[in-house]
């Protein structure tokens, strides 16, 4: 068996509610990528977020009682607390310079994905622009592989990722905050294992390992490879959508 990820490089800079599904075609050619059945097109939060136009100016936004509250437990600009606040179902944790929160979409994460870096607003002050995370992630990797699909003629997967903290362990890892035709979990329960126990509660999380794979490529800093292949997944490719993954609340014993 053979995993193999591709980065795309060279990749452009993306422009504010640019076609993000045919840059990544261009880019494709450009890096003479051959698309093939069962290819699964992993993209950084980041370039869907642009191209969707998901930036904000602080200077626009009024924080409420709420939000100058938790700027003063966190040290945290009381306006891009309130886009925080905005973006989630609730504040799970607060500490100096961090935010926790459920994101509106599900998931637990940092300051709700809202992200102050590689982001250039119209007056080129980074300080004052912050980028928020997609406002539909499966929509938008259903359009994206719909489109290259179209153009291909190819039997594709997309996951789109953002990098994600974990509890317990120091460090953050890319994660899936939305799928379309990549399985989200393959549930291994039933199998047997190579002494024929059956297997009681395997359950893997494909679509995360997939995205830490791609982000080792892909970067933190200034790399600029926001696009990544892998071919050689050894699942069938299915429907599925991003809430596959999340723990719901009642099963989480950590809340």
């Amino acid at each position: 068996m053979k995993l193999t990820a591709f980065a795309f490089e060279n990749f452009p800079e993306i422009e504010f509610s640019s076609s993000l599904s045919n840059i990544i075609l261009i880019s494709a050619e450009d890096n003479q990528w051959v698309w093939e059945d069962g290819d699964i097109l992993v993209v950084a939060q980041k370039i869907v977020s642009k191209s969707e136009n998901r930036i904000v100016n602080l200077e626009e936004v009024e924080p409420g009682n709420l939000a100058n509250q938790y700027a003063n437990i966190s040290g945290k600009d009381p306006r891009l607390v309130e886009l925080i606040l905005r973006e989630s179902n609730k504040i799970i944790r607060t500490r100096k310079g961090l935010i926790i929160v459920q994101h509106r979409l599900g998931f637990i994460c940092a300051n709700a994905g809202i992200d102050h870096s590689n982001v250039r607003g119209k007056d080129n002050n980074p300080d004052l622009w912050v980028l928020l995370l997609p406002e539909n992630p499966d929509f938008s990797a259903k359009t994206i592989r719909s489109a290259i699909t179209k153009k291909t003629g190819k039997n594709i997967g997309v996951i789109i990722i953002d990098s994600h903290g974990r509890p317990w362990r120091n460090g953050v890892v890319g994660v899936s905050i939305g799928l379309s035709g990549v399985p989200g979990i393959i549930d291994r329960r039933g199998a047997l294992d190579r002494f024929g126990y059956q297997l009681r509660v395997t359950e893997i999380g494909a679509a995360d390992e997939l995205a830490a794979t791609a982000s080792i490529l892909m970067g933190q800093a200034n790399e600029g490879r926001p696009v990544v292949v892998i071919r050689g997944f050894p699942y069938n490719l299915r429907e599925s959508e991003l809430s596959e993954i999340i723990r719901s609340e009642k099963d989480d014993l950590f809340r």
